[in-house]
């Protein structure tokens, strides 16, 4: 029988809505909106949420600490910048979170690729250098979490005498994940990380990065799990599905679409450049390989694309990414509360996920189902 994946949800901390790239329904991501979703995905079964990070986003681990106090089990995947502070800065904070949050943090390590972006956190690094530097922060904080005392000199880095006084739950420490496609990205993920999580290409392409990834890590005595980064757009039946697609991006302009591939093009990130060639920025043929769709790349940077269909098909896309070695699905969808309920109603019995905390009850007769309640 085949494993049961992970799966994640995302928390939106760039805002929600009905229709992406216009604000007809827009949601603003104020604290008590992302508190329902983390809420609900924490009793619907999911494992864990993403964190987007950026300064279109609120940030991350404020908004982590808080909901880790609104939910039981779930785990909170929160961006690591390096460069943006210093390791031993964030080897603290990390460790107080773990604590806080009772072992249930995760750190996704975010390099960043928007020469824009990055100039505005005071980082002025070539794409290479940010990797050169992405890995001595990560050997100081890494060392730091695992109870050591560090002195450290790098090209771009110094630390000395670099410690904890209050330790992390997990250990050695929190788990590291990583996504990025460039050889930089790949010898950094297989040499400092333990998860490495492509966006959703098709699955040929996915498989190629993780046979890289894995020769990688082989080479240093190492094993990764891998993740994939998606949306899901699952409705009873196919047409319906395609529907609710071709819905989500109706209200978005030409004109929106040419900003955000002109500031996409700006970026110097390899996995970027993967997404946008997917679609090139046209509406027609975004159906790119079975079921899996590109039309959230037109107006939105990072993942930009949906598996789409009936919960069997969909299920059986995602079994063809676990074949290749995903274990860890990070799904989303539009608007972000709702979506959860349909992927944990209609897609989690296909895969073996079953709902925590969902009590069973019977009902009267006629409301839910055939069988009356019992009476006494």
């Amino acid at each position: 029988m085949t494993a049961p994946l992970s799966m994640f949800w995302f928390i939106p901390t760039q805002g929600d809505g009905t229709y992406i790239g216009s604000d007809i329904g827009h949601r603003p991501a104020d604290f008590p909106y992302l508190e329902q979703i983390a809420i609900a995905v924490d009793r619907l079964g999911f494992e864990g949420v993403l964190l987007p990070t950026g300064k279109g986003c609120e940030e991350s681990w404020i908004v982590a600490t808080a909901l880790a106090a609104a939910t039981e089990r779930l785990k909170f995947l929160v961006a690591l910048r390096p460069g943006v502070t210093s390791p031993a800065f964030a080897a603290r904070q990390a460790a107080a979170l773990d604590r806080i949050s009772r072992g249930r943090l995760l750190l996704n390590v975010v390099v960043g690729g928007d020469a824009a972006e990055l100039a505005g956190d005071g980082v002025f690094l070539d794409h290479d250098a940010r990797y050169e530097q992405a890995a001595e922060f990560l050997t100081v904080w890494r060392r730091m979490l695992s109870g050591e005392k560090v002195d450290f000199e790098g090209e771009h880095l110094k630390a000395f005498g670099a410690e904890l006084a209050f330790p992390p739950v997990q250990t050695p420490h929190p788990p590291l994940w990583f996504g990025g496609s460039s050889d930089a990205a790949i010898e950094l993920a297989a040499d400092q990380t333990e998860v490495y999580l492509s966006w959703g290409e098709p699955v040929d392409q996915v498989a190629e990065k993780i046979e890289r990834v894995r020769a990688a890590a082989a080479r240093r005595g190492r094993r990764l799990k891998f993740g994939l980064r998606i949306h899901l757009i699952v409705r009873e039946t196919a047409a319906e599905a395609w529907s609710a697609a071709n819905r989500l991006i109706s209200k978005v302009s030409d004109d929106a679409i040419a900003a955000t591939q002109a500031m996409a093009a700006k970026s110097d990130s390899v996995g970027q450049a993967r997404m946008t060639a997917l679609h090139g920025g046209r509406r027609d043929n975004l159906e790119i390989a079975p079921n899996l769709w590109a039309g959230l790349g037109l107006v939105r940077k990072g993942a930009g694309t949906a598996l789409v269909g009936d919960p069997e098909t969909v299920a059986q896309r995602l079994r063809e990414y676990q074949a290749v070695g995903v274990d860890t699905i990070i799904a989303s969808g539009y608007p972000h509360l709702e979506e959860a309920f349909k992927v944990a109603e209609l897609l989690f019995p296909h895969l073996g996920v079953g709902e925590r905390g969902r009590q069973r009850h019977a009902t009267i007769g006629g409301e839910f189902g055939v069988r009356a309640a019992a009476t006494s």
